[in-house]
């Protein structure tokens, strides 16, 4: 099995800074994309951002110039850095990570989420 155990959320004022974290564990040979998805209610899903495995980033327009996706190999973790939120960020993060399994196959594994609420 794999697990995605995601961690960083919270209340934030706007204007504030949070960095949320995704590990990933268990039958794991490698891990080739890794992304951040948010939904607040009555939105659908969203992407805000994604890097590859060559370290490729994609980020929504709305997250560009505020947030920053990195990623590290060794910990098979990915993580978010917000800054400058908005309330308008208030939403539940979710990652998602696209993997190789141990010993054959391949799959899209996404975390249970993170509430961010953006408020003063």
């Amino acid at each position: 099995q794999v697990q995605l155990v995601e961690s960083g959320g919270g209340l934030v004022p706007p204007g504030g800074s949070l960095k949320l974290s995704c590990a990933a564990s268990g039958n794991i040979f490698s891990i080739t994309a890794m992304a951040w998805y948010r939904q607040a209610p009555g939105n659908e899903r969203e992407l805000v951002a994604r890097i590859t495995d060559n370290n490729a980033t994609t980020y929504a327009v709305s997250a560009k110039g505020r947030f920053a996706i990195s990623r590290d190999d060794a910990k098979k973790t990915v993580y978010l850095q917000m800054n400058s939120l908005k309330p308008e960020d208030t939403a539940t993060y979710y990652c998602n990570v696209d993997l190789l399994l141990d010993p054959v196959g391949v799959l899209d594994a996404w975390g249970q989420g993170t509430l961010v609420t953006v408020s003063s």
